[in-house]
């Protein structure tokens, strides 16, 4: 496992994580406007595509998180376990990512969808991918346009992909980690506590992890402000790994994470993956 050593809070890196919708909307007018992903997604709603063409950012490539931003789920490897490096590659190129970098992925849900692309990339060693803070909603807000219908696709992209930049976690790994430092898992906590499982094999969580759910980070569909997720983080202790159901969500931890100073490291396996197998323990309670 490739990690930090310390779960200091550092510098505010808000600006490398996130872009608002001011922001964004002048570097789309510029020369070098960042490639757009509308990442529309939620458990239970298989409509993400149709959403984007029911009105979407300008510009905007419509991704699918269950095909693009994932492999095709198996035994054993979660519900949502990393593409391939070679199909990531021929699909970042066709939403126009480029060599030089400057992405922004968006979605009507505060990010808890977008920032699997936001993760992805990173981990492959795209620069400059950053989230719309706030989302679509946050765009709407500001009065800005939408696009209606399918986008012209932008010309294809040059990038190399370079997977490993940012670390990860085998079942193992978080399982050492809950022990000498701390795993984060980043569900609701009624499903940490294992009161209730609505789509995986058994119900609890990793022993040893803590219950910081993902939706603690937002203010309605925005990020909380710096100071309050320095404070939201200040008792962890290094180093960090998150997991969630199927290392979707927990990804946007990892964002709030780096927003406030840590680095943390992504189970991709996550809880999908450990309650698939029967020799792995699970706990239950707080």
């Amino acid at each position: 496992m490739s990690r930090s050593d310390d779960a200091g809070t550092g510098s505010d890196r808000r600006d490398d994580v996130l872009v608002g919708a001011a922001e964004l909307r002048r570097l789309l007018d510029g020369a070098d406007a960042p490639v757009l992903l509308d990442v529309r997604w939620a458990l239970g709603d298989p409509h993400g595509a149709e959403h984007y063409r029911a009105g979407h950012i300008p510009g905007a490539v419509y991704v699918d998180l269950d095909t693009e931003l994932a492999g095709p789920p198996e035994p054993g490897a979660g519900r949502h376990p990393l593409p391939g490096v070679d199909r990531l590659q021929a699909d970042a190129r066709r939403w126009g990512v480029t060599r030089r970098g400057g992405v922004v992925a968006y979605d009507d849900s505060g990010g808890l969808a977008a920032a699997r692309a936001w993760w992805l990339l990173r981990w492959a060693g795209v620069p400059g991918v950053r989230l719309l803070d706030g989302g679509l909603a946050a765009w709407r807000d500001a009065g800005y346009e939408l696009a209606i219908g399918e986008t012209a696709p932008r010309p294809p992209g040059d990038v190399e992909l370079r997977p490993g930049q940012l670390p990860t976690l085998t079942a193992d790994e978080a399982a050492e980690l809950a022990r000498t430092g701390t795993l984060v898992d980043a569900r609701a906590a009624e499903r940490y506590r294992g009161e209730v499982e609505p789509i995986d094999p058994r119900a609890g969580h990793i022993p040893g992890a803590v219950s910081l759910p993902t939706a603690g980070n937002l203010d309605g569909d925005r990020f909380l402000a710096t100071p309050a997720l320095r404070e939201r983080f200040a008792g962890l202790r290094g180093p960090v790994g998150v997991y969630c159901g199927s290392g979707v969500t927990a990804a946007h931890e990892i964002a709030a994470l780096a927003v406030a100073g840590i680095d943390a490291a992504l189970y991709p396996g996550s809880w999908s993956q450990w309650s698939s197998d029967p020799q792995r323990p699970a706990a239950t309670g707080p």
